[in-house]
């Protein structure tokens, strides 16, 4: 079993941001063109309604890799904050902002950063996905493959109709929710414990490590409540080689908590963002930019198990 671990650093407005990943196995080379493409995929600034926080977002390797293999020991890297406001947060120094983490924050440590949010803010999840882009390149290596989207905007499913509410929310000063779809495929049945490390209790407690997330989902989920068992039972059969297979995948993929080594389908629900109002550099929705990180923490959990 990999034993690994990640330890996450910074603030939203702080010099950097970075991680430690610890338990990473030695021999991997490790693709840093895939790093910097998944990296992309969660900057900011690509459309009007996404913050125009510009960040080159470089990631410096400081130990772990020679000649970006990995050595086996710790990887500390880092990314440095290059288009930083902190500025334009100071009329927030003594104001708690709705549905925001400012008061929490205070109550938890009596202080509090009050530049863009701090350790709360959606920027300190770039340390996931560079140790998600790693986790994925070592699941595959197994044939284990982790792949998400965007499943609707606003409760619109449409593409053209996702895109038009994004952008009448821009116009309006405000901001709107969406469903993540993400998916496993090639995990092995077995993976998991019974009670306290279900696999996908593992999974949820992943999303709900990213800010904004307020619901989660796996197989059917909330729509089982509604159904009768005869309709939620996913009947087995032998295939060929003598392998069980399942002839629906109502379940996710998951059993008892453990992997039955059908695909492993899951929601993740986001709320709108909550800062709203026009002339801010903010989201108007965290995806599709989440949809990259809903993978980093999905191949983040499948690692622990193998």
């Amino acid at each position: 079993m990999i034993n690994w671990r990640l330890t996450t650093f910074g603030e939203s407005h702080g010099i950097a941001v970075g991680g430690v990943i610890e338990g990473c196995p030695s021999g991997l080379k490790v693709d840093r063109k895939f790093i910097t493409d998944e990296l992309a995929r969660r900057a900011t600034g690509k459309t009007s309604s996404e913050s125009q926080r510009r960040e080159s977002d470089e990631v410096e390797f400081l130990s772990g890799l020679l000649d970006d293999v990995t050595l086996g020991t710790p990887i500390a890297f880092m990314v440095r904050n290059t288009d930083a406001r902190p500025e334009d947060y100071e009329a927030l120094k003594d104001h708690y902002r709705p549905s925001h983490a400012d008061y929490t924050y205070q109550a938890k440590y009596g202080i509090r950063d009050w530049r863009g949010g701090g350790r709360a803010s959606a920027r300190t999840m770039l340390p996931y996905v560079v140790a998600g882009a790693i986790a994925k390149q070592l699941l595959k290596q197994q044939g284990i493959a982790v792949h998400a989207e965007v499943k609707s905007i606003g409760g619109e499913t449409e593409p053209s109709q996702m895109e038009a509410l994004l952008e009448r929310c821009r116009a309006e000063g405000d901001s709107v929710g969406g469903i993540v779809q993400g998916r496993i495929t090639g995990l092995p049945a077995g993976l998991g414990e019974p009670l306290d490390d279900k696999f996908q209790a593992c999974l949820a407690k992943a999303m709900f490590t990213i800010p904004a997330v307020k619901g989660f989902e796996y197989g059917d989920g909330f729509a089982m409540a509604s159904m009768s068992g005869s309709e939620a039972n996913d009947q087995m059969t032998i295939d060929e080689n003598g392998s069980v297979k399942f002839l629906t995948n109502h379940s996710g993929g998951i059993q008892g908590g453990i992997t039955n080594g059908e695909e492993v389908l899951f929601n993740v629900a986001f709320k709108p963002i909550p800062t709203i109002g026009r002339g801010d550099r903010h989201d108007v929705c965290a995806l599709p930019r989440a949809v990259v990180i809903v993978e980093a923490m999905a191949a983040l959990t499948a690692i622990r198990f193998l």
